[in-house]
């Protein structure tokens, strides 16, 4: 049974959001990423894989080479995800508002 890894868990990694912003400027291979981390070139390759199989990145053989690049897509679906949670929280401020608004006005 396929195992799908989600998607929260795997931006949460400080090394795969590095990843992610290296691939937002340009697609590259492997060892191009792995240039910009003191990790081996399989670290950096489990980390890719992660991201792929939550399709934040893409990989594209050209060549000999695998290139990997960001899913524009996918970040989508995260930023559209994180602006209804920011909905929710910015209206459960404007009701703590009021609330804090009522009590002050019932103290004077």
């Amino acid at each position: 049974m396929e195992t799908r890894r989600d998607v929260f868990q795997a931006i949460a990694d400080p090394t795969r959001r590095a990843i992610i912003m290296l691939l937002a400027v340009a697609s590259m291979t492997p060892n191009a990423i792995a240039e910009h981390f003191n990790s081996s070139r399989q670290a950096v390759s489990k980390h890719l894989q992660i991201l792929t199989e939550c399709e934040i990145v893409k990989q594209e053989q050209q060549g000999r080479e695998i290139h990997y690049h960001l899913n524009a897509d996918k970040m989508k679906d995260i930023e559209k995800w994180l602006e209804q949670f920011k909905q929710l929280i910015a209206k459960r401020f404007s009701q703590l508002d009021a609330v804090l608004q009522q009590l002050k006005s019932n103290k004077q």
